[in-house]
């Protein structure tokens, strides 16, 4: 086929009734993006409650982490503008702190909706005017493209004068009754200029549509992320400077040298515009939606109301999905204007808060640690201690956790990871979440306020510039705390909320402080898991003491649920005895109230989740450690006198052996293996 019949309309109408090529708006774009294929979505439990999580989301080396409310909210609103809900008429906006994924979800969006839209089947097309030389009133302009990127589909449904004659041409052409229906609800008019140039061919041609269609070149949208086309973002910028033609567009002096008819509205150069860039069923981005000046803001009312550029009377349908972010302070003093409501009204309002799940925040940590290697400011190489983004990742969410008389911060921590907290159940978590949900100041809600991610990497920013971190080439997990303190005393400035996280980065330290424990302990036995076995030790043999097929030497024999294999253990009462007491565990009502809570919980998970270890309940690794920590080094009191007293030869090569152990096994070096000791050594941010 010949490149002519290639760029014909002709061509392109047997291409979408071929199915081929596609003819949608963005909202359904974007809804086969997300919803297409098999295992689109899968369904979990967030916080006690069951939402979706869409795959398309989580795919790619920087991913998007968390969010699943906004983003369920999201998926639920272009899927009723795509079946023609309110949404359709609509923008979306995420409002929420600094720092808290909002401008990242929407540039994960755009990238992805790029991708999706330069595959063969999905990609857009436009049409372009060429041979206007010959009409004689256009100069030297001989191309002219559809300032809107307007879709073939949509000149066919507007070829002849009337859209009945338009519907049956297409009849002709081969659309059956039911395509033609399905096209009829994406049915716009043309802009004003390729409205007026097509007229212009129609008077030349004296209407004759063969003639007319030489003048016509489909070509395919261009996929330019620095050109703004197909995905755009427009930032709030200075009142001063900013107008609407940096939305809209503007007359051109260039083309009035060109165009001999004043009334074209060719002239007036839309492409200068953010919005027209996207018109042909793209993205616009508005970021910080709410500190543009008023007219800006009432243009975007406009646009979001009735989806037409308007300029000088002249109109351009756009096809165009709006999404816009919005801090908090902006969109509440924007709100208090009573005279703005009709543009909020416009407005899906989505609140975005902080990821308040410790486990995924490292995820969003190690975004912020970077993955190429890091070096001194001397090009020597910088080590990360194994235990920073740990330690930094409890520290940061503790600060998005609200105070509760019923919860323990700690227990919201592991609750709001999905994990067991004691005898209390998620349906606590769920009430708590509820009861703030209805405080009317947004920022008092479940994980609205707290140390975001600009904050993380500020802190992570110090911690490298911190001299003992230049000098020791090893960024310690440690040190991250007193940077954390100092980003909340330089850029937290409220009394209250600065106190509350100063306390729970106190937390978060103490989380550190068990970590390193069980870390020694592994470090000592010479095993990376080895506080880990000693921990299912105890759950075996608690679950044992319960069995009726225990032998009379004291060994239990079972089937591991992670393995399947068939394994034996000894009851060791003295241990289990040991490791009670630690727990503070007085009589034996209360021991057996905590033995028949982990045997419920070993049941239950042998089944759901046959790997589960036990590691996150964080009292009872504390006493195991313990436990194990003050009975295991032979001539010392403790491990802990063993290392700090290191006089005599048994003790220095204790010393070496652990640091060598960390070095090789652990995945510390000399400088974070040596510090770490040096805490573990001290009393400092016992809990």
């Amino acid at each position: 086929m010949s490149i002519k019949q290639d760029n014909s309309l002709g061509f392109h109408l047997k291409q979408v009734m071929a199915g081929k090529r596609r003819f949608e708006n963005v909202y359904e774009s974007v809804t086969r993006m997300i919803l297409s294929g098999p295992e689109a979505f899968t369904k979990i439990k967030v916080n006690g409650r069951t939402t979706y999580d869409y795959q398309i989301f989580r795919n790619g080396k920087k991913h998007l982490v968390g969010i699943y409310d906004e983003i369920n909210s999201f998926v639920s609103f272009v899927k009723d503008a795509a079946e023609n809900g309110s949404s359709a008429e609509m923008a979306f906006v995420l409002v929420g702190e600094p720092g808290n994924g909002k401008t990242f979800f929407v540039e994960y969006l755009c990238s992805i909706y790029r991708r999706f839209l330069a595959e063969e089947i999905n990609r857009r097309y436009t049409f372009r005017f060429q041979g206007l030389d010959k009409l004689g009133n256009y100069g030297k302009i001989t191309e002219i493209e559809s300032q809107t990127f307007e879709d073939p589909m949509v000149l066919a449904m507007n070829i002849l004068p009337s859209r009945d004659e338009s519907f049956e041409y297409l009849a002709k052409q081969g659309f059956t009754d039911k395509d033609l229906t399905l096209a009829g609800k994406n049915y716009r008019s043309l802009g004003a200029c390729s409205d007026y140039i097509w007229n212009n061919i129609r008077e030349y041609t004296g209407g004759k549509l063969e003639d007319m269609l030489n003048f016509i070149k489909i070509v395919p949208i261009p996929m330019s992320e620095t050109m703004g086309t197909v995905t755009g973002k427009y930032s709030a910028r200075d009142k001063i400077t900013s107008s609407a033609k940096d939305l809209l567009g503007e007359e051109s002096v260039q083309r009035l040298l060109h165009i001999t008819d004043t009334g074209n509205p060719y002239r007036i150069d839309l492409r200068i515009g953010a919005l027209a860039r996207v018109g042909g069923g793209g993205i616009h981005f508005s970021d910080e939606m709410f500190k543009n000046k008023k007219d800006l803001v009432q243009v975007y009312l406009g646009v979001i109301q009735n989806r037409t550029i308007e300029i000088d009377g002249f109109k351009w349908p756009i096809d165009t999905l709006i999404i816009a972010t919005s801090n908090n302070e902006e969109f509440n003093r924007f709100v208090s204007e009573k005279e703005e409501a009709p543009i909020v009204d416009r407005c899906r309002i989505c609140y975005v808060g902080h990821n308040t799940n410790y486990k995924q925040q490292e995820e969003l940590t190690a975004y912020s640690l970077g993955s190429e290697t890091k070096t001194t400011m001397a090009g020597e190489s910088l080590h990360i201690d194994p235990n920073l983004n740990f330690a930094v990742s409890n520290a940061v969410v503790m600060t998005r956790l609200p105070h509760s008389e019923k919860l323990t911060p700690l227990e919201i921590r592991k609750l709001a990871a999905g994990e067991i907290a004691g005898d209390k159940s998620i349906k606590a978590l769920v009430e708590l979440i509820d009861l703030l949900q209805h405080e009317p100041d947004i920022t008092k809600r479940f994980g609205q306020r707290g140390i975001g991610h600009r904050n993380l990497g500020r802190a992570l920013q110090l911690l490298i510039e911190n001299s003992e971190t230049q000098e020791g080439r090893c960024m310690f997990a440690g040190d991250v705390f007193k940077a954390l303190e100092q980003i909340v005393l330089d850029y937290i400035p409220e009394p209250q909320f600065r106190s509350k996280y100063l306390d729970d980065i106190k937390i978060g330290k103490s989380l550190y402080r068990e970590k390193v424990r069980t870390t020694m302990f592994d470090a000592y036995m010479d095993e990376p898991q080895a506080i880990k076995k000693e921990v299912m030790n105890y759950v075996n043999m608690v679950v044992a003491i319960d069995s009726q097929e225990v032998g009379p030497d004291n060994m239990w024999r079972y089937t591991d649920p992670s393995s399947g294999e068939l394994k034996a253990i000894k009851i060791d009462e003295t241990y289990i005895r040991s490791v009670e007491e630690r727990l503070g565990l007085k009589n034996n009502e209360q021991k057996e109230s905590f033995r028949t809570t982990i045997r419920r919980i070993y049941g239950r998970k042998a089944h759901t989740e046959p790997n589960y270890d036990f590691m996150d309940n964080n009292e009872l690794v504390k006493a195991v450690t313990d436990v194990r920590l003050q009975s295991d080094v032979a001539g010392a009191g403790s491990l802990v006198g063993a290392l700090a007293n290191r006089t005599n030869e048994e003790n220095e090569k204790l010393y070496n052996k652990i640091i060598m152990t960390m070095c090789d096994k652990l995945g510390y070096c000399t400088t974070c293996a040596q510090r770490t000791i040096d805490y573990f050594c001290t009393r400092q941010d016992e809990s």
